[in-house]
């Protein structure tokens, strides 16, 4: 971040966004470039990763899915712009205690306790903490005393695409990023590595809402993927986790997704279109195990 700081303020920032006169420590223009800094980094990756997303990997049958909304692309894009920016306050001043020296983040390996070792295991330990709490966090903002003022926007997206990754409450967007903050203050952590595990939470974040739920087989039982979290938007009360099923499975909230049993989305789309090719369309998705046993949940 540092460094990201240093080109910003060379090459764009001075004299255009503060003056040249005042100090590179100064509070105020550290504020300034990072709070410009933070905004435009977050939606290029955003946009970047999404546009990506949605065009090579996103099955563009599920838009004809009943439960795909009405202009949801552009609606889910348009709630992401908005919330973007209030995320970023409180982003910002965590960033600013970051880089004022009062976290446990640093330069060099030398730094590091244990040297390279310790870089590898911070990235493994960085992901195990930040999913265990966001897991208690994205759970307490499914009861019903704060669900409907912060995280009920977000299940809008029955069938989501990547664009819906984003598309938060402020402030149901700012606390689930909340551990990747409070990590470096707990543990020693490399910038770089913190840098590049912020761009890879992103670049997650938007995977899991992208309708590829292909996993390899062996890890189908550890990754909480793609067919995990969209049988969270489905069903609202299981599969809480960012990256692994573990605190699903400890919590009771873990569920087989319905997509690697043969009746997700796409089986539906699947089994549609073979009814229409055969003539059978007006039975819809009363043949469709998708629907079979369990009524979606509408909170």
């Amino acid at each position: 971040m540092d460094l990201i700081l240093n080109i910003a303020d060379y090459y764009f920032f001075t004299p255009y966004v503060y003056p040249s006169t005042w100090p590179e420590d100064e509070i105020i223009r550290q504020s300034l470039s990072l709070l410009v800094v933070t905004n435009l980094g977050a939606f290029i990756l955003y946009f970047f990763f999404a546009t990506l997303s949605y065009y090579f990997i996103f099955d563009h049958s599920l838009k004809k899915h009943p439960l795909f909304l009405e202009n949801q692309v552009y609606r889910e894009i348009k709630y992401t712009v908005q919330a973007l920016p209030w995320i970023s306050i409180p982003t910002v001043l965590l960033f600013l205690v970051e880089i004022r020296g009062y976290s446990k983040l640093y330069d060099n390996i030398e730094d590091s306790p244990y040297g390279w070792p310790g870089v590898i295991f911070s990235m493994l330990s960085f992901l195990f903490f930040t999913d265990m709490a966001i897991y208690w966090i994205h759970r307490g903002l499914h009861h019903k005393l704060v669900y409907k003022h912060l995280h009920k926007p977000h299940h809008i997206w029955k069938i989501t695409t990547p664009f819906a990754s984003h598309a938060f409450h402020p402030v149901d967007g700012f606390l689930q990023s909340l551990p990747y903050h409070v990590y470096p203050f707990i543990f020693p952590l490399h910038k770089v590595v913190y840098l590049g595990l912020y761009i890879f939470v992103n670049f997650w974040t938007i995977s899991i809402h992208d309708g590829d739920f292909r996993v390899p087989k062996f890890l189908e039982a550890v990754i909480n993927g793609s067919a995990h979290h969209t049988d969270h938007h489905l069903y609202f009360d299981y599969n809480y986790g960012q990256y692994f099923t573990l605190w699903d499975r400890i919590g009771g909230s873990f569920k087989y997704p319905s997509a690697f049993e043969g009746k997700g989305p796409l089986n539906y789309m699947k089994a549609i279109t073979e009814e229409k090719l055969n003539g059978h369309a007006g039975n819809g998705c009363k043949n469709e195990q998708f629907f079979s046993g369990k009524s979606l949940k509408t909170k």
